[in-house]
């Protein structure tokens, strides 16, 4: 299941970039003008029938490119929840939210009231990422998994959570990739370009949290503390196959110094789209790493 597994991030970060606006079926029952909103009804159905036409090509398209060469067979699942020391699963997590967040700001564009907004833009993104495992499950090369629609909800829910409780995002999910020397050892695996180096090498993959502790005590507001997770030392998913190859994959965690850029806005609306985006990825700044029983400091880390 190793390049089932790295291909399915591959579709997830696939989607993320085509999908600048989300189909959702739940706008329907939630984009209901009330007094203090008024829908755009025009900008709506760009929302809804653009986003739909563009989702249902990435299907598509993924179907055809990276299932026809397996059989199809009844639905059934697969357990690689202890593959990659779990980075595919906190992935899982970081474009659940992500997506959540971009269908809600798209939500809000349209003149959807703010919760009603959060609400389908929640429902959207657990469906959204989720839908590839039906696309998994069909197929004799790969499987649906459980701990991956686990993490999809997980990931969903801490974005509505965060706006039902505090109407903002105050712990930004980040992402951000450095190269490895791993991946020209396994190409086929972990990618042999940049690009695929970026979505299939885990050992360069970090995940953050990124904390805008202004929120909750007297802090300088452009800056957060971040708290990340990687691992390394990996060429195979499973951790006794890495061992047979005289590897010792381990884990890492982080905390560092994070730039927090959500707070500015600028008159130029593609400026403002800009800074959203960026904000998705970790700044470098001074980071401390925990591993192997040691600290060890870096000056920038990324």
């Amino acid at each position: 299941m190793e390049v089932a597994k790295t291909n399915l991030l591959s579709y997830r970060l696939l989607l993320m970039a085509s999908l600048l606006v989300l189909p959702t079926i739940f706008i329907p029952a939630l984009a209901q003008s009330d007094s203090l909103h008024h829908v755009n009804k025009s900008r709506l159905h760009f929302v809804v029938i653009g986003s739909g036409v563009t989702y249902t090509g990435a299907m598509i398209g993924l179907s055809s490119v990276w299932y026809s060469q397996y059989d199809k067979e009844p639905f059934h699942f697969f357990n690689d929840f202890h593959e990659w020391k779990q980075l595919d699963k906190v992935g899982h997590f970081y474009s659940a939210f992500q997506v959540s967040s971009m269908g809600s700001r798209a939500l809000q564009w349209s003149g959807v009231a703010p919760k009603k907004s959060d609400i389908a833009g929640a429902l959207a993104g657990f469906a959204i990422i989720s839908s590839i495992e039906i696309l998994d499950g069909f197929s004799a090369g790969y499987g649906a998994s459980a701990s991956d629609l686990a993490f999809n909800a997980m990931g969903a829910g801490f974005y509505l959570g965060q706006k039902m409780a505090w109407k903002e995002i105050r712990i930004h999910p980040k992402f951000s990739f450095h190269t490895t020397v791993y991946a020209p050892q396994r190409p086929d695996v972990l990618g042999s370009t940049l690009l695929e180096q970026v979505v299939k090498d885990y050992n360069g993959q970090t995940y953050w949290l990124s904390v805008d502790v202004d929120k909750f005590v007297t802090f300088p507001k452009w800056l957060n503390i971040s708290v990340g997770y990687g691992a390394e030392d990996m060429l195979y998913a499973r951790d006794e196959d890495n061992e047979a190859n005289n590897l010792n994959p381990y884990r890492q965690f982080y905390i560092g110094l994070d730039f927090d850029v959500s707070h500015l806005r600028c008159r130029s609306k593609f400026a403002n789209s800009l800074l959203y985006f960026v904000n998705m990825i970790k700044i470098p700044g001074p980071t401390l790493e925990f591993s192997n029983g040691k600290i060890k400091g870096h000056f920038l880390y990324f």
